[in-house]
């Protein structure tokens, strides 16, 4: 015969689980959030009148019960174009939503304003966290915008004037080993096509590429260094150093995509020369030149990224309250086409 539910439900109650259990629903309550204080009897009884019934517990019902709104996280990031910056957000939803939280995501265009106007919507919105891909080299505004309550997790690039949580990836480690690979195939010339130095990525990632042709005693030619943002851009400074009396017979590229641009100069003009670029995209393994690519888990980074936020969400005891956390994501080098 089937056990009596409340209000004739077809769906299993908070207050079913505790008629089968005999306790009230304040225990059943209490066992569902891990509470220390339930009994292990009690406990026992909860969870296994909790899998006869099949109860699943209403967050969202228990969440408008408290007077709040439902959980969301917020993210900005640089660019919705720059294919990292989805599978950051994929990294991120595929942890919070197992805690009935959602990700908002928007772009800054690179513009600071633009962020700070995404964060100040955020928290208007009464996000429980925020993520932050920074666009300026200063992040204080952080601090006046957002209230305390509200963790906050930059990622790529650190805080600045502000004390958050970050996740970053091995920059300088990842353009070092490209540069010192580059090297060790017979490429003594190799040019750098980056990120303007005010971005912290072109910044790291231009200091690994010095330091890799310091370590064999090769110069570092003023020539040889060109900032580019995009496929563009990266392209016209390709064209210009393939221009050069003594032109590069290798190019180290700081983005996805200004190696996508650098290779179309390097392929129209059939010039020898190799490609080492810093994160992988689509179809990177079927370039027509020798080319390295410095790969990492941009999924990790966004998981990484919303455990930090979880941990300082958790109510009490159970929350992290502790100083700042820095977590560095490894990077891997992946080869295509060399001899």
């Amino acid at each position: 015969m089937p056990r009596r539910r409340s209000a004739d439900s077809s769906v299993p109650t908070m207050r079913d689980v505790a008629s089968l259990a005999k306790v009230s629903p304040m225990t059943v309550s209490r066992v569902l959030q891990d509470h220390p204080t339930v009994s292990a009897e009690n406990r026992e009884r909860v969870l296994a009148a909790v899998k006869e019934l099949g109860y699943r517990r209403n967050d969202v019902a228990r969440v408008l019960s408290q007077g709040r709104r439902l959980g969301a996280v917020g993210l900005s990031v640089t660019s919705l174009a720059n294919p990292f910056y989805a599978r950051l957000a994929l990294g991120i939803e595929s942890v919070i939503t197992q805690h009935g939280i959602r990700l908002m995501v928007t772009s800054s265009n690179e513009d600071p304003e633009s962020e700070r106007e995404a964060v100040r919507d955020f928290v208007s919105r009464q996000v429980d966290a925020i993520v932050v891909v920074p666009s300026g080299t200063n992040h204080s505004y952080l601090a006046a915008d957002v209230p305390q309550h509200i963790p906050v997790t930059m990622v790529a690039r650190p805080p600045s004037g502000v004390d958050a949580d970050c996740v970053l990836v091995d920059d300088f480690g990842g353009a070092y080993e490209a540069t010192r690979q580059m090297v060790l195939r017979g490429r003594t010339r190799v040019a750098f096509v980056g990120n303007p130095p005010s971005v912290y990525t072109g910044s790291e990632r231009f200091r690994g590429y010095c330091a890799a042709l310091e370590s064999f005693g090769l110069p570092v030619r003023d020539s040889y260094v060109k900032r580019a943002r995009d496929p563009s851009s990266a392209e016209q400074a390709t064209v210009r150093l393939l221009a050069l009396r003594e032109p590069p017979d290798a190019i180290f590229c700081t983005t996805n995509r200004n190696t996508l641009g650098a290779y179309r100069a390097v392929h129209r003009a059939s010039a020898s020369v190799a490609l080492a670029g810093f994160d992988d995209f689509e179809l990177s393994d079927m370039l027509s030149v020798p080319t390295l690519i410095v790969d990492y888990d941009a999924d990790e980074l966004g998981r990484r990224a919303a455990q930090l936020l979880l941990d300082r969400l958790r109510p009490g005891e159970h929350g992290y309250q502790g100083p700042m956390r820095r977590v560095v994501v490894p990077t891997t080098i992946a080869e295509y086409g060399f001899a």
